[in-house]
């Protein structure tokens, strides 16, 4: 194994310096170094502004962009009408969807050889028959599995998350083509990390990222090693990530073949046969490695782990949180949840005693835990490039402060065939990104023969991406980006899937729409605007309605008027394109034929005044739910999220119009700021024959008085 440095750019300019006192003869003179585009140089282009809690993100050859939200819907970006189309509703296939904490759809990926298969890979959580919530026993959550109990009762929530694919057939995903390829094993009814990036590299091999499915509410932030008899296995992390025989806590390797089958490629970490292993991992010792991209020249991956909560480190317990940025260039243990690096073990704690027996040893760990069912000796930990925590980074302070959620982006590489006026310039080639989702930040780093970090600046400095939680450059060379927002497990009014483009003399228009009513009965007539639209250049501008999303042009009026007559949910779209062929589109939501239901939520205690809100009390809540229909409570479902920063971690759900939840923070919360208890209820309709259901949502965020 090799002896990786984590590179000091403090050094690497000290050692610079040091060099420059001996002068170069002019023949030998380093070349100057390259200049970064003006920042003024680049723009965003909104492609979809709502869609849904969005997850993944994956550019077809033609530029269509497939995009995922956690809820089932996949959606599709057609560039040529500027309509999102849905795609597919995997709640609605024949093997449905579970939703339980982060569950259900999470990663999309398109074959390499699409252009001639139509293959798209999907990963999510289908249904089973896992338990589920039972509205009619109020104050009991059957979805929800047991703390402490027996292997039978823990037995009935053991499931999958699911590598599928999926034909495309014009803009849907046909449910009867679906391939099953490979089911990950998963605990449910229990928080939390699926993972779930899917890519591929240039010789065709499949990866796919995986989560550690260990709850670490109960770990104080530090290593979750809890395997007392009696306790839900889901808090021990040697069970998955720490576990050479289990798919979880890893990024898996595999080369699917024409069935759905796959066969495991050469130079995986363990060779097919070897005993209490899985010959499907690449790398392992993984917490939530949550978004990783594959470098299409070099295969190397690079790839973000999520970090531990702990706010300070402890002596008997481990160190301080910290995320991780890794180049993944041969198989490799990260080392959790025995270490962050080679010299940051975290002790090993006994759950049972509340005692440590001392630190692990990360250049040989040990798994004695009873949930492991592979091998007792570990390969040795091998280190990330960046490690960083909550605060200032003396190595790295172009991070900032702030939360932790790395995310491990594309590396740009520069196509001198490519015309396109939107791609990216020479000066990314070959830099990987490195985006932050709590930080919204999106970093391009310079890499040195060794992997060493070189650099890290800003890529878009004067571009905001809103909690960035995916990202792929498309074959034009341009960044597209899926934005989740900022809020808690819900489509949030920031949420978007976008392109940076990289201008040369023009920009792009930026559209704008509107309609003065959205629902109601049919025949509905409805006025609509462009007010607002722009254009930078001042360029004249040609409009496109497209009011029925079936991808012809109804309208070239600025602002028409158009009557549907037909019960439906309608994305009416605006294209605009100015005198360069540039163009961007905007829609808005009309529903006919039905009305989308207006939720309100109350909580005791209540956000404002009355009694004041502690943690540990019990919370009680009431929806009310207002439709053109008859209310059914057995749709209305409720979380329970520990609100953290801009981010949140969902604790439980329930279903009906009332009920209630016993509020807590896990001892890595404690005493952190910016702690609330949210509550979140959502409403599905039950619309007449033929009209897709409608949802309205709401939300309680309950700050303590202590």
């Amino acid at each position: 194994m090799r002896n990786r440095r984590i590179a000091t750019l403090v050094g690497a300019a000290a050692l610079a310096g040091a060099v420059g006192l001996l002068p170069l003869p002019a023949a030998q003179a380093a070349p100057p170094a390259p200049v970064p585009p003006a920042a003024s140089d680049f723009q965003k282009v909104t492609l979809n502004d709502r869609p849904g809690e969005p997850m993944a993100l994956a550019v077809l050859p033609d530029r269509r962009v497939l995009h995922t939200a956690r809820t089932g819907e996949v959606r599709i970006h057609d560039p040529r009408s500027g309509v999102n189309f849905l795609a597919a509703d995997l709640k609605k296939s024949p093997a449905g969807l579970y939703q339980h904490d982060e569950e259900g759809v999470q990663g999309i990926a398109v074959d390499p050889g699409f252009t001639g298969n139509h293959w798209v890979y999907v990963y999510y959580s289908p249904r089973l028959d896992t338990p589920m919530d039972d509205p009619a026993t109020a104050g009991v959550n059957e979805g929800d599995a047991p703390q402490f109990g027996t292997a039978e009762e823990f037995a009935k929530y053991k499931g999958v998350t699911r590598l599928s694919r999926f034909k495309l057939v014009g803009n849907k995903l046909d449910y009867a083509t679906e391939q099953k390829i490979l089911d990950v094993p998963a605990d449910r009814g229990i928080c939390c990390h699926v993972g779930g990036k899917i890519d591929f590299d240039h010789k065709g091999n499949l990866f796919l990222s995986t989560g550690d499915d260990t709850n670490p509410f109960a770990s104080d932030g530090y290593a979750p090693l809890d395997d007392r008899p009696g306790r839900n296995p889901a808090y021990d992390a040697r069970r998955t990530a720490g576990n050479t025989d289990d798919l979880r806590g890893k990024v898996l390797r595999i080369k699917v073949g024409r069935d759905g089958g796959y066969v495991i490629p050469k130079g995986n970490l363990f060779a097919p046969g070897t005993a209490r292993t899985r010959p499907e991992i690449y790398a392992m010792g993984l917490r939530n490695p949550f978004r990783f991209a594959v470098d299409d020249k070099t295969g190397e991956v690079y790839l973000g782990d999520y970090s531990p909560d702990a706010n300070n480190a402890n002596p008997d317990r481990g160190p301080v949180g910290q995320g991780r940025w890794m180049v993944i260039d041969r198989p490799a243990n990260y080392g959790w949840p025995f270490c962050v690096t080679r010299d940051t073990p975290y002790q090993d704690y006994d759950f049972a005693t509340q005692r440590s027996s001392g630190a692990f040893n990360c250049a040989k760990p040990v798994n004695d835990s009873r949930h492991n069912t592979g091998r007792g000796e570990l390969p040795p930990v091998t280190d990330a490039e960046i490690v960083y925590g909550y605060g200032a980074s003396e190595t790295f302070p172009e991070l900032g402060t702030g939360g932790i959620g790395p995310m491990g982006g594309p590396a740009y590489r520069y196509d001198k065939r490519n015309t396109a006026e939107n791609r990216w310039p020479r000066y990314f080639d070959g830099k990987p990104l490195f985006y932050e989702w709590t930080r919204d930040q999106m970093k391009a780093i310079t890499l040195g023969s060794r992997n060493e970090v070189q650099k890290i600046e800003d890529a878009i400095p004067s571009i905001r991406t809103d909690g960035p939680i995916d990202a792929e450059f498309g074959p034009d060379g341009a960044l597209y980006v899926l934005e989740y927002g900022t809020g808690y497990f819900a489509e949030l009014p920031e949420a978007q899937l976008s392109r940076i483009d990289f201008t040369r003399g023009n920009r792009t228009p930026e559209p704008q729409v509107a309609a003065d009513v959205r629902n109601g009965t049919g025949p509905l007539t409805v006025r609509f605007s462009s007010a607002g639209t722009k254009d930078a250049d001042g360029d004249a501008l040609r409009y496109a309605w497209d009011f029925d999303a079936d991808g012809t042009v109804d309208s070239r009026e600025a602002n028409p008027t158009y009557t549907f007559t037909r019960n439906a949910v309608f994305d009416a779209t605006l294209k605009v394109t100015d005198s360069t062929g540039r163009s961007a589109s905007a829609s808005v939501p009309i529903v006919v034929g039905n009305k989308a239901p207006v939720v309100s939520l109350t909580t005791d205690p209540a956000p404002h005044g009355g009694t004041a809100f502690h943690w540990g009390d019990t919370v009680t809540w009431q929806v009310y739910v207002t439709d053109d229909q008859p209310v059914d409570c057995s749709k209305v479902t409720v979380s329970f999220i520990l609100g953290h920063d801009s981010h949140g971690h969902p604790l439980s759900s329930s279903n009906g119009c009332s009920g209630s939840f016993q509020t807590f923070v896990d001892g890595g919360h404690s005493g952190a700021d910016n702690l609330k208890a949210v509550f979140n209820a959502t409403y599905q309709d039950s619309p007449p024959d033929g009209l897709p259901s409608l949802s309205g949502s709401a939300e309680v965020a309950l700050t303590p008085a202590d």
